[in-house]
């Protein structure tokens, strides 16, 4: 049974996730659960029902270039792509799996990059780009800030 949420109570939820810089919130209430999840500087999407529902590919997907800060260009063909958030590095999957990408390896837009862990919820970093790895700025495991160096992708020309 689905019950109802009051919008202004939604509209509080929203706006904490803004000023935390939260990408993700779930929240659970006498059997009533609601997941809210937004790209960077993008529309926030609201899915609500009843607990225990649990929703496929729960890994957020962010798009390296969603927001301005999270892809930079610099100069002689170099884009920086930085953390669109506050959490952990990780460079594969899991710990027995290889990593998503290796120096000198070729990128594709929308490939995935890494993984940063918030909060418990695992968000694959993505490739807006086209072009080569040139340098990976972070160690596995290690924490990163909003904002933070991840990787310099060489643009295919």
């Amino acid at each position: 049974m689905k019950s109802k949420i009051d919008q202004g109570e939604l509209n509080k939820l929203i706006d904490l996730m803004e000023a935390r810089g939260l990408c993700r919130l779930e929240l659970e209430v006498e059997g009533f659960k609601i997941n809210i999840s937004r790209e960077a500087r993008s529309g926030v999407i609201a899915q609500n029902g009843p607990a225990g529902r649990r929703e496929s590919g729960s890994a957020e997907s962010f798009t390296a270039a969603s927001a301005e800060s999270e892809l930079t260009a610099q100069k002689d063909g170099l884009y920086i792509v930085t953390s669109p958030m506050v959490g952990t590095f990780y460079r594969a999957p899991d710990p027995s799996s290889p990593p998503f990408i290796e120096k000198g390896d070729p990128v594709k837009k929308s490939q995935t990059l890494c993984i940063i862990e918030a909060m418990k919820l695992m968000n694959e970093i993505e490739a807006e780009v086209d072009g080569f790895l040139e340098e990976i700025f972070i160690k596995n495991g290690k924490p990163v800030e909003y904002g933070q160096k991840l990787f310099a992708i060489r643009v295919q020309t």
